[in-house]
């Protein structure tokens, strides 16, 4: 079963071939997202990589989690479930004392 990691701590310069290539030394990336701005596009410096075994993303975890790439400590960890339901929310965006 695919498992998924997170991965903290990206250079912005980072580009998807170059993520992709090493962890595909740990075995087959079924997916790879490099997270960005959506209005500047710019990466965010995080993203999340899908490796096809969950003995492989083991691997790459404890091997990568700390390793320098692009001048920069990678932070490597099973990526946590995404909470359904939306996020944010705002006040009310009235002053009750006139109610």
């Amino acid at each position: 079963m695919a498992t998924k990691l997170y991965v903290g701590n990206l250079s912005f310069q980072t580009e998807e071939h170059d993520l992709r290539e090493l962890f595909s030394q740990y075995g087959e990336v079924v997916s790879l997202n490099i997270v960005s701005d959506r209005d500047t596009g710019r990466s965010r410096g995080f993203a999340f990589v899908e490796l096809a075994d969950a003995d492989a993303a083991r691997k790459a975890e404890t091997a990568l989690n700390g390793h320098d790439f692009d001048g920069r400590q990678l932070k490597v960890n099973e990526a946590k479930p995404r909470n359904e339901g939306g996020g944010g929310g705002g006040g009310g965006g009235y002053n009750r004392r006139y109610f």
